[in-house]
Order: structure tokens, then C-alpha cells, then sequence
């Protein structure tokens, strides 16, 4: 099978899987429906997933895509107490600025994932992102560092590690 086809059948049933946990799937109409849709989203989109043929076990893949929502629950937990901190401290401790950080992430998919859970995790946005040198400049409500090498430790390795191993 080619890595085509089966890219747009991990996307068909991930797609299904996200439609029966968003609907209700006792009704039949419904079910029709996510499988009309999660054909369509797999023609349209399906090969933007898997883009090359993976070394490591599919299975080992998903532990880490777990252990990656676990620890992106977390670093939210967190940046949401320190900036709250930040709103009730009465001196308004914060120095605002854009920062770049280096990534050894080499793939698309897994430069976005990266930046867009920076810009969801609070008091973090990327702003914009160069695949070519795998740098993100990213706004900080609070910057600790004008170095890159910190700012790369103190923002991308939180999640890097875990999706390098998801997708690289």
C-alpha cells in the first residue's frame, strides 16, 4: 500500500474517531454523516499526515503522542498560575518581548505542532516561524532572556523532545 493511501486512512478514522466523540453516535443518521465526512476529509487532506516512511513502531509513536497532550495539559496548567500571577501582582513584574528560539524539528507538521502549542499555552504566541533556518520568533508576556540558547530551554524544549519522537 502506498504511504498515500495509508495517510488517508489513519486520516479517515481519526477523523471518525474525533466526529463519534463530538456527536451522537447512537443515531443513525449521524454516523452516516462522520463516515461521508471523514471520507471527504480524508480525500482532501489525507496525505498532509504521514510523509514518510517512520523507523519506530507505530505503537511507541502514540505512547509519545500521549505522554505529549499529558505534558501540553501541564505546561498549560502552569503558564495559566504564572500569568495570573502576573495580573493580581500589584507592580506588574512583566517585560514583554519577541524571542527566537532554534528547533531541531525538520519536518512541517511538526515545526506547527510545536508552534501552535507555544500560542496555546498563555503568555506565549509564535508570530512567525522560518522552516529553512527552524527558528520561531515567538511574543512573551514575561522574557526571562535575551539569548537564544535560553529562550530555546526555557520555551522549545518543553515540548520538542516528546514531538521529535512522535514525528521525526
Amino acid at each position: 500500500m502506498s504511504l498515500k493511501n495509508r495517510s488517508r486512512i489513519t486520516v479517515f478514522f481519526l477523523s471518525l474517531l474525533v466526529w463519534f466523540a463530538l456527536t451522537d453516535i447512537t443515531n443513525l443518521q449521524e454516523v452516516i454523516l462522520g463516515i461521508i465526512i471523514a471520507i471527504f476529509v480524508a480525500l482532501i487532506a489525507g496525505h498532509f499526515l504521514i510523509t514518510t516512511e517512520k523507523r519506530k513502531h507505530i505503537f511507541k509513536r502514540i505512547g509519545y503522542a500521549l505522554l505529549y497532550i499529558i505534558k501540553f495539559l501541564w505546561e498549560i496548567i502552569k503558564a495559566n498560575v504564572h500569568v495570573a500571577y502576573l495580573v493580581v501582582h500589584p507592580k506588574v513584574p512583566i517585560n514583554p518581548g519577541i524571542v527566537k528560539i532554534k528547533t531541531k524539528l525538520t519536518k512541517e507538521s511538526a515545526m506547527t505542532i510545536l508552534a501552535n502549542s507555544i500560542t496555546l499555552t498563555p503568555g506565549t504566541l509564535t508570530v512567525d516561524i522560518n522552516l529553512e533556518k527552524q527558528e520561531l520568533y515567538i511574543h512573551c508576556i514575561d522574557v526571562h532572556s535575551k539569548k537564544i540558547e535560553d529562550n530555546t530551554k526555557d520555551i522549545g524544549n518543553r515540548f520538542e523532545k516528546i514531538l521529535m519522537e512522535v514525528f521525526e
